[in-house]
């Protein structure tokens, strides 16, 4: 029998959240009759690298890259989060973060100051970031920001660089971002969100082609179900989540569409 792993590295903030998701998939996965080893895969390590392995089973991965067709995989199922600004739909968006005590009072405020970014295969930290800026240049002020600080990798890179000064600006995943309110509070105390950027279709669990159209079409229902399932409450709660939404590859292509209005407005990058 082929071996496949469940990791769900995105949004597994702390270690209680990663042991929700963890069983929660296991509930899942079993109504689905699919086997999957859940495998830790903590960060700093590459996603890219994981999403490249042939053994996906069940694993998070950013809508950009599958848009983007960074690694071969097969779409599954994403996260409806319970959260009002989602409206029930597998929806996420960025939180634009500065410190609590900084002066800034609007996404205006911050240019000719430092902003930061994740990297560039991710939408929330990128993407999202670069298509919410663009209404802001003009050709007068085609350069928004004094210093820009890229290849911060992830949510917490954003967070901390913001929390030491390091940055006065950057973007988190706002579902994310909820999680860590939820589990973390402390974390995020010191910050506020002055902004926020366009709604974009959430990250999804995705398969290797090898799962087969038989057994990822029998976890699109279970996961369709699972927020309908007598088990399912207590990882709502854990897990600020309403349920799931099957997905394909075409509903991220909002995603490429930012990425190519950016580049063909002269923005490559977040500056």
């Amino acid at each position: 029998m082929t071996a496949f792993i469940a990791n769900a590295r995105m949004y597994a903030v702390t270690p209680e959240a990663e042991a929700a998701w963890r069983n929660l998939l296991a509930c899942i996965l079993e109504e689905a009759d699919v086997s999957c080893a859940y495998e830790v895969y903590p960060a700093p390590q590459p996603l890219e690298k994981l999403w490249a392995r042939s053994d996906l089973g069940c694993v998070f991965m950013c809508g950009f890259p599958i848009a983007m067709g960074l690694a071969e995989i097969v779409p599954v199922a994403a996260p409806v989060p319970a959260m009002s600004w989602a409206g029930g739909r597998a929806v996420y968006r960025s939180d634009l973060i500065v410190r609590e005590d900084s002066p800034f009072q609007t996404l205006a405020d911050t240019f000719g100051h430092r902003l930061g970014w994740t990297v560039e295969h991710s939408h929330s930290g990128f993407n999202a970031l670069r298509h919410h800026l663009l209404g802001f240049r003009t050709a007068d002020r085609p350069t928004l920001f004094g210093e820009v600080k890229g290849h911060l990798v992830t949510a917490r890179g954003i967070l901390d660089a913001v929390k030491s000064g390091d940055i006065d600006i950057g973007p988190l995943d706002a579902y994310w971002h909820g999680l860590m309110r939820h589990h973390r509070p402390d974390l995020v105390e010191g910050i506020r969100v002055i902004d926020t950027t366009a709604l974009a279709p959430i990250p999804a669990f995705v398969a290797a082609p090898r799962m087969g159209p038989e057994a990822v079409g029998r976890m699109k229902a279970a996961f369709a179900a699972a927020g309908t399932e007598p088990w399912f409450e207590p990882f709502g709660k854990a897990l600020c989540l309403a349920g799931f939404q099957p997905v394909e590859q075409g509903d991220y292509a909002a995603t490429l569409d930012r990425d190519r209005g950016a580049k063909a407005a002269g923005y490559p990058v977040p500056a």
